[in-house]
């Protein structure tokens, strides 16, 4: 067995590692990006035609919501067997499934090809994209910090975190592209190509990652003998305080990210008159600069600690929140691309570059796998999943704006307050 010390770790591996990270990351986020706008877009036609209009986009939304569902028994899956046998061999498997499912719901026919099996398919498919992702964020994440020198884990660990704009990006891009179909062809089979472009995507990413090699922290547990029968229940006896931190430091970075990337896809055309060009456009650039903004905000939290960098990008959120509604309510192409660059390009880099090194730091490395993914998938569950259903509920019984920005306002209230209850908490960071 060959044990990687540090100072070749240092010279030869965290950048190519990195890169990996954020390729399979940017492909699997893609994947699963792609659902989310096609959620808002096109699933309440295709899979739910028989309701209104209103009640198809909640029902979309929750197909969209499933996936956090599964992705927790993702994390515990993947994350035991990443802590047993490996975080690489965790990462291959990842991809193949995320792209395997995603290829699924391109071929699956409409409802009024086979009725009330298509959403049921849908559902499925939708469940092992969640289940996939489940382990992935933790094994890139991972294989990014644990390569990486001490002094410069927040930015490398960012990579991988940059790979959800990336998927972003591509997801909207590939959207982007088909809305130059006739709105009719659209419907009928141009939303299914983003979906089936899924496969070529995963062949370049298990490129990527095949070529780099296993965390030299996993194998020096493994020569120590310190490899846990059961990482799970080792979390859930020894790391529950570390496991609720690491849930609750999440959601000022989640619930705006996904009532922008997601709710508002649905709620700018229909209530405030803005076309769906002009706002997928607005991501798609607001979201290239966040690919750079990201980790160069995790350099700052290299330097001031990833705990400082989540509360000041929390508070900055919260402050930005209104703006940002106000903003697109004007309904003009510069007011809603500067609304994006301030929650997404600004506010999601500067909550979000840090999660990665400040959640993995929670735990010791016979469980960080288990322990790092339990808690960013359950984050997941408690904070993005009934986000845009949330939103869609609150524009429905309230004048939309102050509520939207409330509800985003109080997530972060969330994250700054559980940040400043463990100032002292003796959890392993």
């Amino acid at each position: 067995m060959r044990v990687i010390d540090d100072l070749e770790v240092t010279r030869v591996e965290p950048r190519k590692v990195a890169f990996a990270s954020f390729v399979g990351t940017a492909i699997e986020w893609y994947d699963f990006f792609i659902f989310g706008t096609a959620a808002a877009l096109i699933f309440g036609k295709a899979f739910f035609p028989s309701l209104s209009p209103l009640s198809g986009t909640l029902a979309a939304f929750a197909t969209f919501g499933v996936a956090f569902v599964s992705r927790p028994a993702g994390a515990i899956v993947f994350g035991h067997f990443g802590d047993r046998i490996g975080r690489k061999k965790m990462l291959v498997f990842s991809l193949v499934l995320m792209g395997s499912s995603t290829v699924a719901i391109g071929l699956i026919p409409t409802y009024g090809a086979i009725g009330l099996a298509a959403p049921v398919l849908l559902v499925l498919a939708r469940l092992a994209q969640g289940f996939a992702v489940g382990g992935e964020w933790g094994g890139a994440v991972l294989m990014a910090v644990e390569h990486a020198p001490r002094e410069k884990r927040a930015f490398y660990g960012s990579w991988p975190q940059a790979g959800v704009p990336a998927g972003l990006v591509l997801a909207t891009l590939a959207f982007l592209l088909v809305e130059q179909l006739p709105e009719d062809q659209v419907q009928a089979w141009g939303w299914r190509l983003p979906f089936l472009a899924s496969a070529g995507l995963v062949a370049v990413g298990m490129y990527v990652r095949l070529k780099v090699v296993e965390s030299p922290e996993f194998e020096n547990v493994k020569r120590d003998k310190k490899i846990a029968d059961f990482p799970i229940l080792a979390v859930l006896r020894g790391e529950k305080r570390a496991l609720g931190v690491g849930i609750l430091t999440q959601a000022a970075s989640l619930v705006p990210f996904y009532l922008v990337t997601v709710f508002v896809l649905s709620y700018g055309p229909k209530e405030l008159g803005i076309s769906r060009q002009t706002i997928l456009l607005s991501i798609l650039v607001a979201c290239v600069l966040d690919i750079v903004s990201v980790p160069c905000a995790s350099m700052i939290a290299d330097r001031i600690g990833t705990r400082k960098m989540l509360i000041y990008g929390s508070l900055y959120m919260a402050a930005i929140a209104y703006p940002f509604f106000w903003l697109l309510s004007t309904a003009t192409g510069a007011a809603v691309l500067l609304a994006m660059i301030l929650i997404i390009t600004i506010g999601h880099a500067v909550t979000y570059s840090a999660v990665a090194g400040y959640v993995t730091g929670l735990f010791p490395a016979e469980v960080r796998y288990t322990g790092a993914s339990v808690a960013y998938q359950f984050g997941g569950v408690v904070f993005s999943a009934p986000a845009p259903f949330i939103a869609v509920a609150i524009a429905a019984e309230t004048d939309g704006a102050w509520a939207l920005a409330a509800y985003i306002a109080a997530a972060c209230a969330i994250t700054v307050l559980v940040l400043t209850l463990t100032k002292t908490a003796k959890v392993n960071h």
